[in-house]
């Protein structure tokens, strides 16, 4: 499927993976709208990208839908990248040995795998309504998990658990949108450079990443970005989840 002249709608478009994508899709042609905070820099990124930016939150339904059909003002909504999340630590005993705060739990599990599900929802919704292209497709949904949803650290059991749920609905909901020629794919991350890890001591980034077998070294955004690209161009791959990870496995800490 072609990038240009396609509407593109990234969520957590306003930093880290999601910046990354919206860049690299709007190079390509794409129409892109971006959803993020509206405390983030979303709207002056929009600008710059010639894009729209569409404020909220992605575990509230009404801002998801107002994005789909933001993102189906300009172009046809073609292309959905999910990228926003958190990663906060939650340990099951804190060490006191007293039980987690559930409310964490849930916190990361609803931004990072309900978040997922209600984008990817609303925008079906408005993709399976576009006509298709000359070879039948009619949109592509590409979903962010981690490879902690296969090798979780201490600490992760609610991230883990998220992402987790991100990888396993990959299939379930590519053979459901096959009918309306919507494919549906997943991108699990290695240690990138977010700017969560950008903020860590030098030290600390280039420890992580001689933890990678090769290359040794932090995963770079437009890396992550060239293969959502490579997802959307290529029509065959389809309810998939591709580990973008240097071939590490996590050690338990």
């Amino acid at each position: 499927m072609q990038i240009q002249g396609s509407g593109a709608l990234v969520t957590g478009g306003a930093s880290g993976l999601g910046l990354a994508t919206a860049r690299a899709l709007a190079a390509e042609g794409a129409v892109v709208t971006i959803l993020d905070l509206p405390s983030s820099s979303g709207a002056e990124i929009a600008e710059d990208l010639g894009g729209a930016f569409s404020p909220g939150d992605v575990t509230n339904a009404e801002d998801a839908a107002a994005a789909a059909r933001v993102a189906q003002e300009s172009a046809p909504l073609r292309i959905v990248v999910n990228c926003a999340g958190i990663a906060p630590p939650a340990k099951v005993l804190d060490r006191e040995g007293n039980p987690a705060v559930l409310a964490d739990f849930e916190r990361i599990v609803r931004i990072n795998l309900v978040g997922t599900f209600n984008v990817l929802s609303q925008a079906a919704a408005v993709i399976a309504k576009n006509d298709p292209t000359e070879s039948g497709d009619r949109g592509v949904i590409v979903n962010t998990a981690s490879v902690a949803a296969f090798d979780g650290q201490i600490g992760q059991p609610a991230y883990s658990a998220s992402k987790g749920g991100v990888h396993a609905m990959t299939l379930p909901v590519a053979r459901e949108l096959a009918r309306y020629g919507i494919r549906v794919c997943t991108i699990a991350p290695g240690i990138m450079e977010t700017p969560m890890l950008m903020g860590l001591p030098q030290e600390a980034q280039d420890s992580l990443g001689t933890q990678v077998p090769y290359p040794s070294r932090l995963g770079r955004p437009d890396e992550y970005a060239s293969l959502v690209r490579q997802i959307v161009e290529n029509g065959y791959l389809n309810g998939e989840t591709i580990r973008l990870d240097g071939a590490i496995r996590m050690a338990p800490k």
